[in-house]
């Protein structure tokens, strides 16, 4: 290394050594002038952590399906000949809903049914011939081959005409009318939908995990928010035997009694299932807790003696805490937080550990295990 080298190395170094002193020396001074002036409180909103009883449950979202339901087609095709119902309107299984247009085929039974009269007859007088030996019996096993040839086509011509009259299959509510009287009608076109409302079915998916923690029969609500504030009580009436492999979600389904008819099929609910006994938790609002990937965590507030004039001072200070279910605005706290502990609810943002703060519960955050929406 020349002379010339060296002499540049040691300049380098006093200029960085002097940028460096110098921004040290300028940041002790501002520590100092911070902790001469002191650091403002920030103002936070609290709660003081209680204990309260805590039903274990498990919350899915689900669907309604009506225990009966179908779409109502006529299986031959026909002209509309009558309507004999009003959109909307509760009906008895038989009753009688829709008429095709079945002069022609009536005519035709008609004449086929006279066509078996006369074979009957023939058969029976025939019979009495056989017994007079003044016929074969090769005679009379025609007459009875054609007595019951023309039997069948009666009863398949009475089942055609049948068809041209369609009927309520189940008790049920019907929805909007979908034909017209005169209309033509092909095979398979809906006339309208009916529904059986009660009971209803409520179809929903639990991870695998719950499987072991539901049994059929267990009792389950329902809410949905067209009825704000009302629960339908229902059982659990089956359980797919198979998970879902692309979910790993088991499907189940429960019955609900519904002798208002208020749920209707397709609506959207939320379904709850207590399990296990009442426990007790300390529980907090659910915006007292900050979520991070390396832990969760609230700020307690705590008393020190470093306030102006030798004054206690309140300070903020970080507590990992281990988080449980949530129930509405609530979740319960397992670990990291004792009944009597005040907990700052809301203004985390601007907290450190030992920041000082000033407590205003004026506007609090809402702690409501089941809240309603707020036009109620």
């Amino acid at each position: 290394m020349t002379k010339r080298m060296l002499i540049m190395l040691v300049a380098a170094g006093m200029v960085f050594g002097g940028i460096f002193g110098f921004q040290a020396f300028k940041s002790q001074m501002i520590r100092k002038s911070m902790s001469a002036r002191g650091v403002p409180p920030q103002t936070v909103s609290t709660i003081t952590a209680s204990e309260q009883a805590w039903q274990p449950q498990l919350e899915a979202v689900g669907s309604l399906q009506a225990a009966l339901g179908a779409d109502i087609a006529p299986e031959v095709s026909g002209i509309v000949s009558r309507i004999n119902f009003k959109s909307g309107e509760d009906v008895k299984a038989g009753t009688l809903l829709l008429k095709l247009n079945a002069d022609t085929d009536i005519a035709k039974l008609q004449s086929l049914k006279a066509t078996a009269e006369l074979a009957r007859k023939t058969y029976l007088r025939d019979r009495q011939q056989f017994k007079d030996r003044a016929i074969s019996q090769a005679t009379l096993d025609a007459d009875i081959a054609n007595l019951k040839n023309t039997e069948a086509q009666v009863a398949g011509q009475q089942a055609l005409v049948d068809k041209k009259f369609i009927r309520a299959p189940f008790a049920g509510r019907l929805g909007i009318r979908a034909v017209d009287l005169g209309q033509y009608l092909n095979a398979g076109v809906k006339i309208v939908t009916l529904q059986a409302l009660d009971p209803v079915f409520v179809d929903f998916y639990l991870p695998q995990k719950s499987i072991s923690r539901i049994t059929a029969g267990q009792g389950v609500s329902v809410k949905t928010d067209a009825f704000p504030g009302k629960t339908f009580a229902g059982k659990i009436s089956a359980i797919n035997p198979k998970v879902d492999p692309g979910t790993r979600n088991v499907e189940i389904r429960a019955t609900v009694r519904n002798p208002q008819h208020l749920l209707l099929p397709g609506m959207f609910v939320t379904t709850d299932i207590r399990i296990g006994r009442p426990q007790r938790h300390i529980t907090l609002p659910q915006t007292a807790i900050t979520y991070n990937p390396y832990g969760n965590i609230v700020y307690l507030i705590e008393k020190n003696g470093k306030g102006p004039a030798g004054k206690s001072a309140l300070v903020a200070k970080q507590k990992f805490v281990t988080t449980g279910e949530t129930r509405g605005d609530q979740v319960a706290i397992l670990d990291g937080v004792k009944a009597g502990d005040v907990v700052v609810t809301s203004g985390q943002i601007k907290l450190r550990n030992g920041t000082p703060v000033v407590i205003n519960n004026a506007i609090e955050p809402a702690n409501d295990a089941a809240p309603k929406p707020g036009d109620e």
